[in-house]
């Protein structure tokens, strides 16, 4: 494909039919807005027009005549023209940023959507960038392009019109100037767009560095990073900058030549306007509005090398949203996907393999039979894929191979809300919201009760720590629960998966971080969650799961023993009893 063809109109309009669909609900004012634009881009070249009576009739004979009125138009049309150009500006700030907040609104729900695996590769800074900062850029550079994209090419054309009408061997002269000017432009977009993609993941880095210096700060302080994390900022920086170094030496010379050719165009107008003035061919008038319009014309196009670098960064902004947008989750639902009714009878993990990437397996063959109201208890060492099999079950990951089904129905059958409804998940460090301690238990539970909340935190063991705040349940517990202890966090954790009251609960080392008092209280609040439900527990410390009805332990992806308590202790070398020594030690 050719350069041209690289960026020509189809690429612009491809970029904007994209777009349409968010344009529509908006339209009479984005219509109006544009025509608006129409008048504006005209009246510079009515001005021009001026100019040759008054010339003619002022400079040549002499005398005011009629031409006296003419001062007084071109202030009424400059006047009316800086009234259009501020209703444009603000009818398509308006429109622009409703395209950005409903564009916005539509990348979080796609962002709300996203598997785990995206999360797991994607960083906090990336996230911002794209999905926030992306939309910005693209609707101000919508807004931008289509008012200046209609101003330019009304005035243009009408510009021209005056230039024609004054002398077509001038214009000629011009408008082939301006061709070769513009030239350069159609290979700027192969220039800056490895450059663009470099300074996008340099630009999320930025977010990313304060983002960690933000949740960061307590280990920051405490291991006295803060001069490694500075030396890490200024390295990123310098990566911005050579960036936008690079970006200048591709692009910045491109003003300049545009500025010379321009130069070179208006002394060729200059000398051949002298001869066709001397020769008669025509009058002083019709040159001064030829220069008049032809100025007009060429100021514009002297700066629009420096303006469409940001006109092509607004559409690869474009570019960049919609690959968002078009992109599918790996984990959706089928066409056919089946809600759960009634009670949950049979959990089951055949022959399940996975893996976080395709080149390594975390879990071989898994094969595991789970019935209603069974607790079971995944022990091993850390990185022997617990946690991996629990994950499957919400299908927060989707396996490589085999099948994981509830009530004899593979879960990728079943719809994903369904599913994550009849599941609750109370995880080692669970995040909680900014707010109070009670919009974290309720979440988007608007109906509870005060009876239900009661019955809530008194499972969940919260009663004598929430009577103790003078707010209760109101107390703010600022960002990610900051204010509060890793027990009291927990508890909140417990006391949203009470109010859930889902028939299968997964803990996930719930106690492993706290200390014994904190465990005690907590060991009580999770067994309160586990009356009558399907359980399924990770445990690191192994005196917490002695009660379990089945202990499977897992070595490096496979399960290599299964049994109660009793069963694993008595079997001689083997690698639970292993375990279990070695934490009584």
């Amino acid at each position: 494909m050719s350069i041209k063809k690289r960026f020509n109109s189809a690429y612009m309009v491809q970029n904007y039919k994209k777009i349409m669909p968010f344009i529509k609900p908006y339209w009479a004012r984005a219509v109006l807005a544009v025509v608006i634009t129409i008048p504006v881009g005209s009246m510079d070249a009515l001005i021009a027009l001026l100019l040759k009576p008054y010339m003619d009739v002022v400079l040549v004979e002499k005398s005011v005549g009629a031409t006296a009125y003419i001062p007084l138009l071109i202030i009424v049309f400059s006047l009316l023209q800086s009234s259009l150009n501020y209703a444009a500006t603000y009818l398509n700030t308006w429109v622009g940023r409703k395209i950005a907040n409903d564009l916005k609104i539509k990348l979080f729900d796609r962002l709300m959507n996203y598997e785990a695996s995206f999360f797991d590769k994607a960083s906090s800074g990336e996230v911002q960038f794209r999905f926030n900062a992306d939309v910005d850029t693209a609707c101000n550079g919508l807004i931008s392009n289509i008012k200046l994209f209609v101003t330019r090419v009304v005035s243009s054309a009408a510009l021209i019109g005056v230039l024609f009408y004054n002398s077509w061997q001038l214009a000629l002269i011009a408008l082939s100037i301006m061709i070769c000017a513009l030239y350069p432009l159609t290979t700027i977009r192969r220039r800056i767009k490895d450059i663009m993609k470099k300074t996008v993941f340099s630009g999320s880095q930025v977010v990313t560095h304060f983002n960690e210096a933000y949740s960061g700060n307590r280990v920051i302080t405490s291991y006295n990073l803060k001069e490694h994390l500075q030396n890490k900022f200024k390295e990123t920086l310098q990566s911005v900058f050579t960036l936008g170094i690079k970006m200048v030496q591709r692009t910045g010379i491109m003003s300049p030549i545009m500025h010379f050719m321009v130069s070179i165009g208006i002394a060729l107008v200059i000398w051949y306007g002298s001869y066709l003035i001397t020769s008669g061919e025509i009058s002083a008038g019709s040159f001064v509005s030829f220069i008049a319009a032809l100025l007009m014309l060429y100021t514009p196009i002297k700066a629009i090398g420096n303006n469409f670098n940001s006109v092509i960064n607004s559409l690869m902004a474009v570019e960049r949203v919609f690959e968002l947008m078009d992109a599918e989750p790996k984990i959706a639902n089928k066409a056919d996907a089946v809600k759960l009714d009634g009670e949950i009878k049979t959990i089951e993990y055949q022959n399940v393999s996975f893996g976080y990437t395709s080149d390594k397996l975390a879990l071989k063959n898994i094969n595991l039979k789970i019935d209603a109201g069974q607790t079971i208890a995944l022990v091993g060492n850390s990185g022997g894929g617990k946690t991996t099999i629990a994950n499957l079950l919400p299908r927060f990951y989707d396996i490589t191979s085999g099948a994981v089904k509830i009530n004899g129905i593979d879960i990728r059958d079943i719809d994903l809300h369904s599913l994550r409804e009849h599941i609750a998940v109370v995880f080692q460090d669970n995040f909680l919201f900014s707010g109070t301690i009670k919009e974290n238990i309720v979440l988007d539970k608007a109906d509870v009760t005060e009876e239900e909340l009661n019955t809530v935190i008194k499972s969940a063991c919260l009663e004598e720590f929430i009577t103790e705040l003078k707010e209760g349940l109101d107390a703010q517990i600022g960002e990610r629960g900051v204010l509060l202890s890793g027990g009291q966090k927990q508890r909140i954790a417990i006391a949203r998966a009470f109010l859930k009251n889902a028939p299968i609960v997964i803990l996930d080392e719930a106690t492993s971080a706290l200390d014994n008092k904190s465990e005690a209280v907590v060991q009580q609040a999770i067994d309160n969650l586990m009356k009558n439900r399907t359980v399924i527990v990770i445990a690191h410390r192994l005196s917490t799961v002695r009660n379990a009805d089945t202990i499977v332990v897992i070595k490096q992806g496979k399960i290599v023993e299964k049994g109660t308590h009793e069963e694993l202790i008595d079997k001689k070398e083997g690698f639970y009893k292993m375990l279990y020594g070695s934490q009584l030690k």
